[in-house]
């Protein structure tokens, strides 16, 4: 069967989601795909290129929230969640792009382009938007890496320096509360934003 991108792309996140971004080399992705290793620079210059094409796949599976004509609190949670949920269908790959976003985030990604049609939709004024789609955009990710790392669950379970002689026992990581806990604070965030903007109060430029 000829090579084509889409079959290389998808062999490559096979590799990715079984072994992470760090083991895929274009060796090991020729010999998954049965070919000579110098065919696949025909399609793609470098592993760069590879992983760009692989997360470009990626994001079309992303589903884009159309509740135009629902709150816009209620759009945002459903586009984070249904982010977070293709987070964790490929949380290598998504790790890896979370923390190397210069490389990854383009105009043109899903998330992106929602989440800003949707703080349009809240009245967000139009200069500050750019500034507040990527402060969403970096807690959600912020949130999605410890997640996906480890990190968080690491965090909730030190224990607290203020415990007694007789130790506090840290609570059960509940990582959906915690994802929950970040939207409200968000939400909440951008609603109280909103209601100074609208009292003529005006919380001044975010910078």
């Amino acid at each position: 069967m000829p090579l084509t991108e889409t079959g290389i792309y998808a062999a490559a996140l096979r590799l990715i989601d079984a072994e992470g971004v760090e083991a895929l080399t274009m060796r090991k992705l020729a010999t998954a795909l049965d070919a000579n290793p110098m065919s696949l620079y025909h399609h793609v210059p470098n592993k760069g290129a590879l992983l760009r094409g692989v997360a470009r796949m990626v994001g079309t599976q992303f589903r884009t929230v159309t509740l135009e004509d629902a709150p816009w609190q209620e759009r945002i949670r459903l586009l984070a969640t249904d982010f977070r949920t293709l987070a964790h269908r490929h949380p290598n790959l998504m790790a890896y792009s979370f923390s190397h976003q210069a490389d990854f985030i383009q105009p043109e990604d899903p998330f992106w382009v929602a989440l800003t049609a949707i703080l349009d939709a809240a009245q967000v004024p139009h200069s500050e938007i750019p500034l507040i789609t990527a402060l969403v955009g970096a807690v959600i990710t912020g949130v999605l890496t410890a997640e996906l790392n480890g990190a968080l669950h690491r965090w909730s379970s030190l224990k607290p320096p203020t415990a007694g002689e007789d130790g506090l026992t840290p609570p059960g990581l509940d990582e959906n509360r915690v994802f929950r806990l970040t939207l409200d604070t968000i939400i909440m965030g951008l609603e109280s934003r909103l209601a100074a903007d609208g009292d003529g109060q005006g919380a001044g430029p975010l910078i």
